[in-house]
């Protein structure tokens, strides 16, 4: 699709980010043909093969054509690693990267949004919008959406270790839960994934492209927001680089900050908002204190155990040599097959303690097993993973410009398992993932345990594995929170706190973490923000 650029310079809104939420922005607000808006974009289309084909995940995680590839700083608690931090970079942001998962969370987590005193924000009031962004076939018409634009499919094609995987499961009383987005989560399932027909549907290919053929919507990419123009407690405007060039952007009415739980506070921060105290450090002059920008940043840690099984059936054997050729040819001809597939097939919600009264670990299964240290590298064997990390994690941690340039990377801090009721759930979905994989059922086709091995017994040896091996599960939230105390960045209303003329509209305004992937949490954000702002016309 070629898109014009600097079709019209005269913008009531200006969108800065093009990706989940960006995409939704702009869609809906350029349903009104009275309203003229431009999106910018830091990044390019996206359109590459690599981001339509569902496995192409495990080739855009470390690309920085598609990805900022930015990795967190090192803790204690991780023994000092430095983790990669994957953000997706054009058009659709990080669900033209992701690994599909279509997951809204449990009732209560939007509950808990509402008790907190962001009213509006409670299940029953962002379940309409939620229906209102995707479209699931045959889904119960009470919970799920019909006719909105986002594709969400269920996997067609089942493969037998995951079939194996359920039946196994059973053993260990747990459930087979039929829809875990109808506000039942517990239990065990296969995942939704946003897969049309075989290949990626980002919130790019649901919201912007279809916005994009509006006469009042513009957008331009490959240009950097470089700052916010404040003035007299208002923000009036834009000052952005293309092609080293620089040009000033001043709507009419409103900027929205879409840039993600990364992106946005990094560029507050820059344009003077945040501590004033630090901005002063890294030769930023304040414009407006709000200490808690970049705060509070939090974050999915994952860590998976893998065995090593008996037949060559797993997924690694079609990613290797002439068998990967086939595959490919397979997608291209039928969007079938291994490239079609999600990187996780099977999901479970459940308990690490029958103390507690909801699902607080999320488990995801594969018919694969990786390379230990090398991203998406299958190994050489046959073998099968189950992956675990704790729902609602209890560390937070910081975004913080590293410099007053919006181009030098941010500091990354999320604090994975800094509270100790994060370690102690790990452990236990540690503990899981095994019995999980040693049902009789399973033991049939296992051999051995490949990681983190038969030695690692202990409680204390266990949680020393997930402190070295654990990883991001890209799930970042929580760095601009909505709130109504004064630690809040952002007001119910998602304008920020003592600044006029701009909201923030993406996964950074997330209080607590919902139970899930955030990915269908941040587009419903994006579609409630859209009336919000409606409202105020």
């Amino acid at each position: 699709m070629n898109i014009k650029e600097n079709i019209m310079e005269n913008f009531d809104y200006v969108v800065v980010g093009a990706g989940s939420s960006g995409s939704v922005i702009a869609n809906r607000l350029s349903e009104n043909n009275k309203i003229k808006i431009c999106v910018i974009e830091a990044g390019g289309s996206n359109q590459h093969p690599y981001v339509k084909m569902p496995a192409g995940f495990i080739k855009t995680i470390n690309d920085k054509r598609f990805n900022w590839c930015f990795k967190t700083e090192g803790s204690d608690y991780v023994n000092n690693r430095e983790i990669l931090f994957p953000r997706g970079k054009g058009y659709g942001g990080s669900s033209a990267i992701n690994g599909h998962l279509y997951v809204r969370g449990q009732p209560d987590d939007y509950n808990q949004w509402a008790q907190l005193g962001n009213l509006g924000w409670s299940y029953d009031d962002v379940l309409p919008y939620f229906k209102k962004s995707e479209y699931k076939e045959n889904g119960d018409d009470a919970t799920r959406g019909k006719q909105g634009p986002l594709y969400v499919s269920d996997i067609v094609e089942k493969h037998p270790l995951c079939e194996e995987f359920i039946r196994g499961s059973s053993e260990l009383g747990i459930q087979v839960q039929n829809d875990y987005n109808s506000g039942q989560q517990e239990g065990i399932f296969y995942y939704q994934r946003t897969i049309k027909n075989g290949t990626r549907f980002s919130a790019y290919d649901a919201f912007l492209k279809p916005a994009l053929k509006r006469e009042n919507i513009n957008i331009k990419k490959n240009t950097t927001v470089l700052k916010i123009i404040f003035k007299n407690k208002k923000a009036v405007g834009l000052l952005c680089k293309k092609n080293n060039k620089t040009f000033e952007i001043f709507p009419n009415k409103e900027i929205i900050l879409c840039a993600g739980a990364i992106g946005t506070p990094h560029l507050l921060q820059v344009s003077g908002i945040g501590d004033a105290k630090y901005l002063k450090s890294i030769g930023i002059e304040p414009s407006f204190e709000i200490k808690n920008v970049g705060e509070d940043l939090q974050d999915h840690y994952a860590v998976r155990v893998a065995n090593r099984i008996t037949e060559p059936i797993s997924l690694n054997e079609k990613a290797r040599g002439l068998n990967l050729v086939l595959e490919i040819i397979k997608w291209f001809t039928s969007k079938k097959g291994l490239i079609s597939y999600s990187p996780a097939h099977i999901g479970a919600f459940l308990k690490s303690s029958p103390k507690i009264d909801s699902p607080d670990l999320q488990f995801v299964f594969t018919p694969a097993s990786y390379t230990e240290g090398m991203i998406g590298k299958l190994q050489n064997f046959p073998g099968m993973t189950c992956g675990v990390w704790q729902s609602r994690p209890q560390s937070r941690g910081y975004v913080r410009a590293s410099t007053n340039k919006i181009t030098d990377p941010p500091i990354i801090q999320p604090n994975y398992l800094k509270e100790k009721i994060d370690q102690d759930a790990l452990v236990e979905g540690v503990k899981i993932c095994r019995s999980l994989l040693s049902t009789s059922t399973m033991k049939k086709i296992s051999v051995c345990e490949t990681l983190p091995g038969d030695s690692i017994k202990s409680d204390e040896e266990i949680f020393n594995f997930i402190r070295n091996k654990g990883a991001t599960v890209y799930h970042a939230i929580g760095s601009c929170r909505m709130g109504v105390d004064n630690k809040a960045v952002v007001s119910p209303s998602l304008k920020i706190n003592g600044i006029s003329n701009i909201r923030i509209a993406d996964a950074s305004i997330m209080p607590t973490m919902p139970s899930g992937n955030t990915n269908a949490a941040t587009l419903m954000i994006a579609e409630k923000a859209s009336d919000l702002i409606k409202k105020d016309l």
